[in-house]
């Protein structure tokens, strides 16, 4: 998808146009090869820069092209059905061109541009290359910290379900749940030493304004890093704890089944042993014989029960 947008001189909106003009902002969202030819005849740039970004598994970095500069993030993105739905990372290029243009290239539609289509973001105009590049990676920034949240209630969510029951769906909801942040916190870090490359200004020259910017981008980003390490170390708390739970269970039950086997075996062992064809004396002839075996055999069930129970085996 090819769209182009233009921030009107007059009344300070962006709006969608039909032609690449100097000082606009061309989207590419998963593009053809028809697209790209277009885009790269029209600014300049290096076909390269654009075609990395079709591989979602392209790392955050900076790379300088003959007409042109590419900065690459790690931008959250929401996944899956309506019903099974999980947070991953995509990359979010930026590519800077020589003369005049923006162009954000993304293997799929990211949220993160949606408040730059909308007139969302304070104070943005397409024809501020640098400020729009650095807004950019502020808002990456700032939605990670929204998405963390989100991620948060999911924990405390999965965690009141299993204080009512441990299910093993709750338990694989949770390893998703890790699986996102160690996704989050990968990312993060290598967002990271991309704008701290950026900070030095030996790439992209910065205003002042644009400089503290950049300030406020790279504290959101510190920000997200320490809250995704402290979830997901909630979370491996989480786990461990209720693996303990369940083991501490598990050796309840099989006491309890071995207090209970004890306990049952008493009267089988007597019967044999008064089943076999050996002189029992007066027992055998007493017409209350089989009353007295049942008692004893009870009697001394009770007594090796009660013996458990003091030994907390039952």
């Amino acid at each position: 998808m090819l769209r182009v947008y233009k921030t009107d001189p007059m009344t300070k909106k962006i709006k969608k146009i039909r032609k690449m003009t100097v000082d606009c902002w061309i989207e590419l969202v998963n593009p053809t090869m028809d697209e790209i030819k277009r885009v790269v005849t029209r600014t300049k740039v290096d076909e390269d820069l654009i075609r990395k970004m079709l591989d979602t598994e392209e790392l955050p970095r900076v790379e300088q092209g003959e007409n042109g500069t590419l900065i690459v993030i790690d931008a959250p993105y929401l996944e899956g059905e309506a019903d099974d739905q999980q947070y991953t990372t995509y990359p979010l290029g930026v590519i800077i061109s020589n003369n005049g243009y923006v162009i954000t290239v993304t293997p799929k539609r990211v949220k993160v541009l949606d408040d730059f289509r909308t007139d969302k973001v304070l104070d943005f105009r397409t024809a501020k290359k640098t400020k729009f590049l650095i807004q950019i990676l502020y808002r990456t920034a700032s939605y990670y910290l929204r998405v963390l949240k989100v991620v948060n209630k999911e924990i405390e969510e999965k965690e009141n379900g299993l204080k009512k029951s441990m299910r093993n769906e709750d338990l694989l909801d949770l390893l998703e749940i890790e699986k996102t942040l160690v996704y989050f916190t990968t990312s993060l870090k290598a967002n990271e030493v991309v704008l701290d490359k950026l900070s030095k200004g030996n790439i992209v020259d910065f205003y002042d304004e644009d400089r503290d910017l950049l300030e406020d981008a790279i504290i959101e980003n510190k920000q997200a890093i320490e809250m995704s390490g402290i979830y997901n170390n909630i979370l491996n708390t989480i786990k461990d704890t209720y693996e303990t739970i369940s083991s501490n269970n598990l050796n309840d039950a099989m006491k309890f089944l071995a207090g209970v086997t004890i306990v049952l075996s008493i009267p089988t062992m007597i019967s044999s042993f008064l089943g076999m064809n050996i002189p029992l004396g007066d027992i055998m002839t007493n017409q209350y014989g089989f009353i007295m075996i049942i008692c004893i055999s009870v009697a001394v069930s009770l007594v090796i029960a009660y013996l458990l129970k003091k030994k907390n085996m039952l």
